[in-house]
């Protein structure tokens, strides 16, 4: 590909001294879907971490638009123009739909899609119908869509989502992959860790799959659902 919008090379990452990434490489073009999948525990949410900044490399580089952004805090890497939505919301329960929306609030971001609450209602209008709501009294997958669309109104360039579709009803997870394409038809760039094979299936351009911290697979999705040997090898419980 052309320069890649993202660019993990060689990453090592380890909670203490327990060594969970091991000489990862990944790379993502602008506006492209890329599902990283894997087990539980296979290394998925710590692979997002350590590029949104949560967790230190020990080795390796991380390059966001050409330059190093490994070592540098997490809320320096999301001005640079990557959201990160994890996997456990972390919504402001005691505050409306509408304020979760405007504290998250950026200015326009040069070839970002610019987001604004009317933008994301239209996305999400189940959000639309209830911005006057405390996000503590919304079910499982309402809490969803709108920590999407509040990391949306940082207006960036990067997508990382971990884990979309877990814990969610079937009718919400075929709401959740609509919204993802749409995203993608924005011009969003987007990197997902999943287990779900058919929810991936439905939105990633290219898959990896990891497993105990290494890249095991790479290639087009189309590729993998038809490489049963893989999904077996690396996917099934």
């Amino acid at each position: 590909m052309a320069q890649a919008l993202l660019e993990v090379e060689k990453l090592n990452v380890a909670y203490g001294r327990a060594h969970v990434l091991f000489d990862l490489d990944l790379a993502l073009g602008r506006g492209e879907v890329l599902a990283l999948l894997g087990r539980n525990g296979a290394g998925k949410s710590t692979t997002l971490k350590a590029i949104i900044g949560l967790l230190r490399a020990q080795s390796g580089a991380i390059r966001f638009e050409g330059a190093r952004i490994d070592g540098a805090a997490a809320h320096a890497v999301a001005r640079l123009g990557i959201g990160y939505v994890p996997e456990d919301r972390r919504i402001f329960a005691e505050l409306t739909v509408a304020e979760n929306l405007d504290v998250a609030r950026q200015k326009p971001r040069p070839g970002a899609p610019y987001w604004t609450p009317e933008a994301l209602y239209a996305l999400f209008p189940n959000l639309a119908e209830m911005r006057r709501r405390p996000g503590g009294r919304m079910s499982g997958g309402e809490q969803q869509m709108l920590t999407i669309a509040r990391t949306l109104m940082g207006n960036p360039l990067l997508l990382l989502l971990d884990e979309p579709s877990e814990g969610l009803a079937p009718k919400i997870v075929e709401a959740m992959a609509d919204t993802i394409l749409r995203l993608k038809a924005e011009g969003l760039t987007v990197l997902l860790s999943e287990q779900n094979l058919h929810f991936a299936a439905r939105v990633a351009d290219r898959a990896a799959i990891i497993e105990k911290g290494r890249i095991r697979y790479g290639g087009t999705m189309a590729a993998l659902i038809a490489d049963e040997a893989a999904q077996h090898a690396y996917l099934s419980a």
